[in-house]
């Protein structure tokens, strides 16, 4: 790890502040579900139906699964600044070109190609290893995640507000503007933070099998992949359970929606306090078993016959929360593994959860058919969050026979 200056805002010489590294990583998720309650209007719109934009969801995340692949290598070789100011450069052009998509075959490549933010987001967590030791790395990705979380809060509503005010197409104007106002900021702000590499591209794809051959890689990569799993599930089920289950116009939806993202945005802040005391691992396993109890309580709700629109998003805090003290966690653990794989550990690690994610997104919404309650989505998200904890449990009991104090 190199030893960067602390942060100067606006200066390149130093290394990013804070404000830039949360706006590069917020970015893609701001696009991935802010237009969510515009959907039943989308479908009015391209003469289609709900669920099938709904799968815009699981494109935009199983693309963005591929963009993290390639983007981890690529800006260990090229460096985060290169890669992030092109990829926030195609996506203003694609989140504007929504607008004027013909059709739904069209709109949904549009969408495909909307994910490269998520290429900023590897870079923004790459960046945070590439300037911080592991313990304090994942107190940092903690606090960056605390303000992407506000996305993900206000994203939705805004989204919905914004669709009964101007119409679905003012959410991608909006994406847009941002993207246009994040890549003036990267400019000035976001200098260089990568190593010095000498190998080639090529090389670089050769060490994913360091990585892959690793357990421990696999354990925080899945802990991650099946936490934020559960939240994907709800992305794709969501929608269908606000607006045809309990009949919620699109601005109370987006009302409803942010829910997670209260609990995310508080569990980030534990985060941040609490890591360097009890550990990465303890955190993880706390946060998977929040999830798995949050569930649990809205399912035994929806059973028993007290389930209501209340009840059934107020326990999706807890989804929200858990994966606030989950994956900024599992995150350091993945970059810490080989720390000189940092990029292509950020791309890969995320590729893989955003695979599972897009996976249960699409089930979520096959799951979901005209006569559907919520029970088929909370047990879908309930047993990803399950796989979670026996995942973590295996991580802990390796890294104790191992002596690795994570």
């Amino acid at each position: 790890m190199s030893k960067f200056s602390k942060p100067v805002f606006l200066n390149k010489e130093t290394q990013p502040s804070m404000l830039t590294l949360v706006l590069l990583a917020s970015i893609s998720a701001l696009a991935m579900n802010s237009f969510l309650p515009s959907l039943p209007n989308m479908a009015e719109h391209f003469g289609s139906s709900t669920a099938l934009m709904g799968l815009s969801v699981g494109v935009y995340l199983g693309t963005s699964a591929v963009f993290q692949i390639l983007v981890g290598p690529l800006s260990d070789r090229i460096g985060r600044r290169t890669v992030s100011l092109w990829s926030l450069i195609i996506f203003i052009v694609v989140s504007i070109s929504c607008v004027y998509a013909p059709n739904t075959f069209v709109f949904m490549c549009l969408r495909a190609l909307q994910a490269i933010a998520a290429c900023t987001f590897v870079v923004a967590r790459a960046i945070v290893r590439d300037t911080t030791e592991t313990q304090a790395s994942g107190s940092k990705i903690a606090y960056i995640s605390m303000g992407t979380a506000i996305c993900p809060m206000f994203g939705p509503a805004l989204g919905g507000l914004m669709d009964g005010w101007f119409g679905w197409e003012a959410n991608f104007w909006f994406i847009g503007g941002l993207g246009l106002l994040i890549l003036v900021i990267a400019y000035f702000d976001l200098g260089e933070t990568v190593p010095e590499n000498t190998q080639g591209f090529r090389q670089q794809f050769s060490e994913y099998p360091e990585l892959l051959l690793s357990r421990r890689f696999w354990g925080y990569c899945l802990a991650s992949a099946f936490g934020a799993g559960a939240f994907f599930a709800y992305l794709g089920g969501g929608p269908f359970v606000g607006s045809i289950v309990y009949n919620l116009s699109p601005e109370m939806l987006g009302l409803y929606f942010g829910a997670p993202a209260i609990g995310y945005f508080f569990g980030n802040f534990l985060s941040g306090r609490f890591t360097i005391r009890f550990g990465i691992d303890a955190m993880i396993l706390w946060g998977l078993w929040i999830i798995f109890s949050g569930l649990s309580l809205s399912m035994v709700c929806s059973y028993i016959g007290y389930g209501t629109v209340e009840t059934f998003f107020g326990f999706m805090i807890f989804v929200g929360l858990g994966n606030g003290l989950t994956i900024p966690n599992a995150t350091a653990g993945m970059l810490s593994v080989r720390p000189h794989l940092a990029g292509t550990a950020s791309g890969l690690g995320g590729a893989m959860m955003i695979a599972i994610g897009a996976a249960l997104s699409t089930l979520a919404g096959a799951f979901l058919v005209p006569g559907s309650n919520e029970m088929p989505l909370l047990m879908l998200m309930w047993f990803s969050s399950l796989s979670g904890v026996a995942v973590i449990i295996y991580v802990r009991q390796r890294n104790k026979r191992l002596k690795k104090s994570f």
